[in-house]
């Protein structure tokens, strides 16, 4: 017995000191890229900033926030000239980061995207592969955000607009000169990422559009010029455009111990490697999904599998 109430008083007071000394390690330690990681990642949930708030004074985080600035910008559609060819062909990979896996699903005819909407729109959502299968699409991602106050994880109305076949679906924007996120594809396929006004969107004949961001490769520039883009760690889903109109839909799984997750500048960077031209982040975290020939195929981070959302881009 005096052997067994040993071995626990060691565990109760290993559990004890790691408590004291892990945060203080972390926030107070050497390493500061594990701090800063750990803070945005904190600071970008609205359930969990006070991981960070409870060991760091606010003038402290707001350094830390921004020294991860994103640049802003907008696409230049007169520097987009490609030739369609109409290749019908969409091919999938894997791919591996450092802490992560992820999945990227290549559209070499950028005409074939569309954006997708709940049958219960704009008042509840549906699991990205639902949506997928209404539509007839081959492959897809979830898109833009959503508003759930009630937290029950229904996918409910969307933030921002939704434009689906030159038509705007949704819009809770009332200014027309408000400046907002597009993502957007024009009649003729090329995709326009970054920071509008309102009425301008309304004037440049897009076609399928979600307003999300931020926008991390404009032009062929980087946004994220330092830092890791100041959103932490998570599942990450993303679209892109070659500058041959070639699009590219991206999904990064996280929480995970296989797939922690990604930064923003993850994220960049794999659009970067595979050639993007322009690319934005879409709504990630337990949202991220993709969907290809008839099944999902990344690992939704939820306990319940898919989360419900209003919008997918796709393609047919």
């Amino acid at each position: 017995m005096g052997s067994i109430k040993r071995i626990l008083a060691f565990l109760i007071f290993e559990v004890f000191f790691v408590s004291i000394t892990m945060p203080a390690l972390v926030f107070y330690g050497p390493f500061t890229n594990i701090r800063n990681t750990f803070v945005t990642t904190a600071m970008t949930t609205f359930t969990h900033q006070y991981l960070a708030t409870l060991f760091l004074p606010k003038n402290m985080i707001n350094k830390i926030m921004s020294m991860n600035k994103i640049q802003t910008g907008r696409t230049d559609k007169n520097l987009i000239n490609f030739t369609n060819k109409h290749d019908k062909s969409i091919e999938a990979y894997n791919i591996y980061g450092k802490h992560f896996e992820g999945k990227v699903i290549l559209i070499h005819d950028p005409t074939r995207v569309q954006v997708g909407i709940s049958s219960k729109f704009p008042k509840e959502g549906e699991t990205t592969s639902v949506i997928a299968k209404n539509y007839d699409a081959i492959a897809a991602i979830n898109a833009g955000g959503f508003g759930d106050s009630s937290m029950k994880g229904i996918g409910g109305a969307p933030q921002g607009f939704v434009i689906h076949n030159g038509k705007v679906l949704y819009t809770e924007i009332k200014n027309p000169n408000e400046k907002v996120d597009l993502i957007g594809f024009t009649q003729d396929g090329k995709l326009l990422v970054g920071n509008y006004r309102y009425k301008d969107i309304l004037e440049m004949s897009i076609k399928e559009a979600v307003s999300f961001g931020p926008a991390l490769v404009i032009n062929g520039q980087p946004m994220i010029k330092r830092g890791d883009g100041g959103w932490g760690i998570a599942p990450r889903t993303a679209i892109g455009q070659r500058r041959d109109g070639t699009v590219i839909f991206l999904v990064i799984d996280g929480r995970s111990l296989k797939s922690i997750g990604a930064t923003l500048k993850d994220v960049q960077d794999i659009m970067l490697k595979y050639g993007a031209y322009n690319a934005a982040n879409l709504d990630g975290g337990s949202s991220t999904t993709m969907y290809f020939k008839g099944k999902v195929i990344n690992n939704p981070s939820d306990a319940l599998g898919e989360r419900c959302v209003p919008t997918i881009f796709f393609a047919k």
